[in-house]
């Protein structure tokens, strides 16, 4: 897909808030900081479109972006580390639970993993409730950039391992800085929107 026009739409927490056009969604999905505005900016081509921050924390809602009139990209707060209050983590990771196992429009969702570090406890447990959900899944690997060459075949076998993921399974190594794996990216989203 050429990206033609891509905009913010709106921030909500509640499904009731949430855009009723039935437009297919991409769901982007990973601790905090992991790197999902910065993907979510060079996927679209618009710097500064999805808000980045080096605070983790920075998403709060689900934050929904019209890409063509044609689908959404939707931005989920980060979880893990975020330096907010217990309630209001708990909070997040109940809106954004619900909206993964719930949400009829929900096309793709892609996990993002920061390809420099074993993933957490966090990022299992999300895996799980994509599983238990049965929604598509794409595990991306950020920052992939940061590693040196010597590192990429470890830590893909580090990711692969905790995730217990199978050993064909798809990790899609990616960088927001390089653009490595963009276009790879963009074909497994074509093919979940059915664009072809």
């Amino acid at each position: 897909m050429k990206v033609v026009q891509a905009e913010f739409v709106k921030s909500a927490l509640r499904p009731e808030d949430y855009p009723k056009d039935r437009r297919p969604e991409i769901a982007f999905v990973g601790r905090s900081n992991v790197g999902k505005s910065s993907l979510l900016n060079k996927l679209l081509c618009r710097n500064g479109l999805a808000k980045t921050s080096g605070t983790p924390g920075k998403t709060q809602t689900v934050n929904f972006f019209d890409v063509n009139g044609t689908c959404y990209f939707v931005d989920l707060p980060g979880y893990g580390y975020a330096k907010v209050p217990l309630a209001l983590k708990k909070k997040w990771n109940q809106v954004m639970v619900a909206y993964l196992r719930e949400r009829a429009t929900l096309r793709l969702v892609v996990a993002l993993v920061d390809a420099r570090h074993k993933p957490t406890e966090n990022d299992v447990f999300m895996l799980e409730t994509l599983e238990e959900a049965e929604k598509p899944t794409l595990i991306v690997a950020t920052k992939w950039d940061k590693l040196k060459r010597s590192e990429h075949q470890k830590q893909m076998k580090t990711i692969q391992k905790t995730l217990v993921l199978d050993e064909e399974a798809l990790i899609l190594p990616v960088s927001s800085v390089t653009g490595l794996g963009m276009m790879d990216l963009w074909n497994i989203i074509d093919e979940a929107l059915g664009v072809g």
